[in-house]
């Protein structure tokens, strides 16, 4: 079984996270009292693309939610920078779940993850909450989604931020350089190991395997500052090459994804906020309306059926989330399923 470590993570639940419907609030206008399906959003997308940043817009819209971390890297204590973890600025209050939690010395499995996802959508259900699952690791979804569906009636609704895969290894190149100048180098520096296993836990994330040549090279007495500096140069430039690759690998995952999920699984194009972005233009007006407007809407939709969608012009009001009666606990079924396999 997975260690899970009992330290402050970034966005960590508290209880004062938590918000509650106010007292008098009639639910009767959002939401269909008979339906008995928990609503779980997944949001997908390549390294980069801003699932992040799209769940989080979510949450602060369809209030109250959580989220729920599917990134593989992310869920290890440690190396915020270079796993590029959200920062508590970035969440604006949106409680995380499985966020820097795990031991960076073990892996976490997908066995790991569909056990504390699990209990993480009972916890977020149970008070009132709407689960938003969005992270770059797909295998962690396609593991999760049929134990969710053997479990118990639930309803999805997976937003997919795609991006052209150009536009993305540029935009994806740059950020390497900034996480660099962020501090990157001296956040792996401080935990290398030249003995460590680089297939095990954090130390598969991109950035730390990549550093070990100059990282060694600067414990060495023979080498000399030229030879320290192209190390380096070689191992951003790789950090770069594999950002993409894996980007590449993502996005021909979530293709197959689509064709299992296509008729609950929307496109959201991000393309032309991110060249803004490459561009140092203002990008936040043609993200808002090309892709958090219209997550807004489909979200909207998902939650409330066809009577109570609302127009393209929808407000940007927060709405109140009323879930629907409540299953027996995700995390009991799920423990009965995997027991007997």
């Amino acid at each position: 079984m997975m260690n899970i470590i009992s330290v402050p993570a970034v966005c960590k639940v508290q209880a004062s996270s938590v918000v509650n419907f106010k007292k008098g609030l009639s639910m009767d206008p959002f939401f269909h009292q008979h339906h008995h399906k928990d609503k779980v959003v997944i949001i997908l997308g390549a390294t980069g693309s801003g699932k992040s940043k799209l769940a989080i817009d979510l949450a602060t819209h369809f209030a109250p939610a959580e989220i729920i971390n599917s990134d593989k890297m992310q869920v290890y204590q440690g190396l915020d920078i270079t796993t590029n973890k959200v920062t508590e600025e970035e969440c604006l209050g949106v409680p995380h779940h499985l966020l820097g939690i795990a031991d960076p010395n073990l892996d976490f499995t997908a066995a790991d993850f569909i056990r504390h996802a699990s209990s993480a959508v009972d916890s977020i259900i149970d008070r009132h909450c709407l689960p938003i699952i969005a992270g770059g690791s797909n295998s962690y979804i396609e593991a999760l989604v049929p134990d969710f569906e053997t479990g118990r009636p639930v309803d999805f609704c997976f937003l997919w931020v795609d991006v052209s895969l150009p536009v993305l290894h540029s935009f994806l190149t740059d950020r390497v350089d900034r996480m660099v100048e962020a501090g990157l180098i001296e956040e792996v520096r401080q935990m290398f190991d030249s003995r460590a296993d680089y297939t095990k836990g954090i130390r598969k994330a991109i950035g730390v395997p990549e550093l070990d040549q100059f990282l060694e090279a600067e414990l060495s007495s023979t080498a000399d500052e030229r030879t320290k500096k192209k190390l380096l140069e070689a191992a951003i430039a790789r950090m770069k090459i594999n950002n993409c690759r894996l980007a590449s690998r993502q996005l021909q995952k979530i293709h197959r994804l689509h064709g299992l999920w296509k008729r609950n699984m929307h496109r959201l194009d991000a393309t032309e906020a991110l060249i803004m972005r490459n561009n140092g233009e203002e990008s936040k007006e043609v993200w808002e309306n090309q892709v958090v407007n219209k997550s807004r809407r489909i979200v909207h939709k998902f939650l409330y059926e066809e009577s109570h969608v609302v127009p393209a012009a929808m407000s940007s009001k927060t709405v109140l989330y009323m879930p629907p009666p409540r299953r027996p606990p995700l995390s009991r079924l799920v423990a009965t399923v995997t027991a007997t396999h």
